[in-house]
């Protein structure tokens, strides 16, 4: 995932607590546009072998994370979304034109 890129969120669930820290939340089934990708601080918070990726997103604004010194806004794991297949523009246009010229039955 990267920044620029639309994403379409698959998992809208969320925690009481999570509800109460953050201001606003991804809906399942909306798309949104990647603002900034980030690595989660599992691994130092947690002292895990591993970090998930962390997204902010353009149309969703947060406080700022309470647990982080750098006060890094709230963001959301990249596992609560799935990346859009967008079509290209000369795809679509091919698309639109599959089925002139064929058979027809009488």
């Amino acid at each position: 995932m990267i920044k620029g890129q639309k994403v379409v969120c698959t998992n809208d669930t969320f925690s009481p607590t999570i509800r109460a820290l953050y201001k606003q939340l991804p809906v399942k089934d909306n798309t949104y546009t990647i603002r900034q990708v980030f690595l989660g601080r599992e691994k130092i918070v947690k002292g895990g072998d591993s970090a998930t990726v962390g997204l902010l997103l353009s149309e969703l604004t947060n406080p700022p994370d309470p647990f982080h010194q750098g006060e890094q806004e709230l963001g959301f794991s990249s596992e609560r979304f799935a990346p859009l297949n967008e079509v290209p523009p000369e795809e679509a246009e091919e698309s639109e034109v599959v089925g002139v010229g064929s058979w027809v039955s009488s």
